[in-house]
């Protein structure tokens, strides 16, 4: 009778314990820019990197840092990447890792779809959690909610930022 009940409970425990990994595996994490870089840097990916290194969402976090509101989570939640869901957090040895506007603040945790294998695919990758922005993606921040002056064009916006792989190098 010990026997079954603790063959019971062992099996209950390893159950959960799968359950618990395969659930921690459905859920998209941050993985930060370094990680988009791999496959979206070079002439032959569009100069996708290098175009959001040199604008203002790269750099979008200095401007909240310099007005010493570094620990405010209403200014963190635009100027960074992922704050509050596992992105970036101020005390956090990594925060660096997502600091500005980075990839994954419009295209949503890559996690699931980083890999080449789901990336070569839109539909797949789209059904992974990949985002393509839209206009009310930019007016999440984009709005004058906390900044009263701000103008916003989503058009003109688009032009300075939009980015594309070209045709001949995702084939």
């Amino acid at each position: 009778m010990k026997k079954d009940r603790l063959f019971l409970v062992s099996a209950v425990v390893i159950l959960l314990a799968f359950t618990m990994i395969l659930m921690a595996q459905d859920t998209p994490a941050y993985v930060g820019a370094e990680k988009c870089k791999m496959c979206h840097k070079g002439e032959k990916k569009g100069m996708i990197f290098e175009q959001w290194e040199g604008e203002k969402h790269a750099h979008a976090l200095q401007p909240v840092l310099d007005e010493g509101e570094g620990e405010n989570s209403l200014c963190l939640g635009c100027h960074t990447t992922g704050h509050g869901a596992g992105g970036y957090d101020p005390a956090s040895e990594t925060k660096d890792a997502f600091a500005g506007v980075q990839c994954e603040a419009c295209h949503g945790p890559g996690s699931l779809y980083k890999k080449m294998s789901v990336m070569k695919d839109r539909d797949a990758a789209i059904a992974a959690g990949l985002n393509m922005p839209t206009e009310e993606t930019c007016l999440q921040c984009h709005n004058n909610s906390h900044h009263e002056d701000m103008t916003f064009d989503y058009k003109e916006a688009w032009k300075q930022i939009e980015h594309r792989i070209p045709e001949e190098a995702s084939e």
